[in-house]
């Protein structure tokens, strides 16, 4: 295993977030002020869903499949921002909650936001 690492010359990216849902356009329009423009799509049968461009990786929105009781909570996903002021200010026009303002951190200027379905979405500006 350690020559297969080895032999990698960079580390992996990621090319795809896949968020789910009950409340699909709450989703969508809380992500939006980050800078996401998302797509209506739908592959085949599947569900309509939406996508968006993360620079290099998409995110997508999908809803829950029927009798899944919640989302995952427990998710916790971060963005890099170029003003986390004006950006905080878009989440909380759109039902944001603030959970930890912004302070300076060995990352950057950094805040917490619970999206609509409570995953920690954390934001660094710096």
């Amino acid at each position: 295993m350690p020559e297969v690492l080895a032999k990698r010359a960079s580390p992996p990216s990621l090319r795809l977030l896949v968020l789910r849902t009950k409340q699909l356009e709450r989703l969508r329009d809380f992500y939006a002020p980050l800078g996401v423009s998302f797509v209506p799509e739908r592959h085949g049968d599947g569900p309509l869903h939406y996508a968006g461009d993360l620079g290099g990786a998409v995110l997508e929105l999908y809803p829950l499949d029927e009798g899944t009781p919640s989302s995952d909570p427990l998710t916790r996903i971060g963005f890099s921002v170029l003003d986390l002021t004006a950006t905080l200010r878009g989440l909380e026009a759109v039902g944001g909650k603030v959970v930890s303002k912004p302070r300076e951190t060995e990352w950057g200027l950094r805040a917490v936001v619970r999206d609509p379905d409570g995953r920690a979405v954390e934001l660094y500006q710096g």
